[in-house]
């Protein structure tokens, strides 16, 4: 245990290993509902514009961060215990730790891009057209509340296949993980779908709870 300690808080791997953290903690918030995913893949923006670059486009940016992060740390604490057997000085042991940042930042990116090519399909891109369809839908929610700024929804196309998107309401009507919700409008500039609470036809759980 203390051996694998002094490797994730050594050069470079403590790098990696402060970055694994934040991942894990973002992935807990997102597991709780704290923070939503979001279904939006960043095509636009800066984080989806970098990340095509590197042909690590088509999946959201939270997700491709967390494989290039987790990869790396794996590689580079890897790199970092075998280093710790050879017992390089302290010069040499700087030189080669840079070799292995590098090495590990080389791994993330092409075990992530083989891996992002599988993921993209299951994260279509969806045309704003696509979107609309969805008006005048029924929704769960999987959040544990909708508010103005937050919420998430299950909603099913008129093919059967399901999508998660983002929803929010502009009352303070209760919509629980699990009650249904009618989508009504969807707003172009946030990317996100206007909801209000389904009637007790819809949703038995609302109904029960009243």
């Amino acid at each position: 245990m203390t051996d694998f300690l002094g490797a994730a808080l050594s050069f470079p791997t403590v790098l990696f290993s402060f970055l694994l953290v934040v991942v894990v903690g973002y992935w807990l918030l997102v597991l709780t509902g704290v923070l939503d995913l979001g279904d939006d893949l960043d095509v636009d923006g800066v984080p989806g514009t970098v990340l095509a670059g590197l042909g690590l486009g088509g999946v959201p940016s939270a997700v491709i961060f967390s494989l290039l992060v987790a990869v790396a740390w794996f590689v580079s604490l890897a790199g970092t215990a075998l280093l710790d057997g050879l017992g390089f000085g302290s010069g040499t042991r700087i030189v080669v730790s840079i070799g292995v940042l590098l090495a590990a930042a080389a791994c993330a990116w092409l075990v992530t891009r083989l891996v992002a090519v599988p993921l993209s399909r299951l994260f279509p891109a969806e045309s704003d057209a696509t979107r609309h369809a969805f008006v005048g839908r029924l929704c769960v929610v999987r959040t544990g509340t909708v508010t103005a700024d937050f919420g998430q929804a299950e909603v099913t196309a008129a093919d059967g296949s399901s999508a998660v998107v983002q929803i929010r309401q502009p009352g303070e009507e209760k919509m629980p993980a699990g009650s249904s919700a009618l989508i009504y409008d969807y707003d172009t500039e946030g990317e996100f779908f206007w909801v209000m609470p389904a009637g007790p036809t819809f949703d038995p759980l609302r109904h029960s709870a009243t």
